[in-house]
């Protein structure tokens, strides 16, 4: 799924679909095809213009994930070190 053309439409769609999913930046960009700078960019800073009200609800989601990565990195090591797979 690659919306590369229109940046007003890929920035909402970033959104609804971190909002709906509870995703990270990092799986967003990867389902959509575009680096991590690229979601960020879009969402800090295009999302904003465009829908304010959509910003809002995205900005808490990540702000969540923000709060919680370290738990998320803490679980990733010790699954690396106990040679398992996420």
């Amino acid at each position: 799924m690659s919306l590369k053309g229109n940046i007003e439409e890929r920035a909402c769609e970033l959104a609804v679909f971190i909002i709906e999913n509870r995703t990270t930046v990092r799986e967003a960009a990867k389902r959509f095809g575009i680096s991590k700078s690229t979601v960020h960019k879009d969402i800090q800073e295009r999302l904003p213009l465009y829908n304010r009200s959509l910003y809002l609800q995205v900005k808490e989601v990540l702000e969540e994930n923000k709060a919680e990565r370290h738990i998320r990195g803490g679980i990733a090591t010790r699954q690396k070190y106990l040679g398992q797979k996420h």
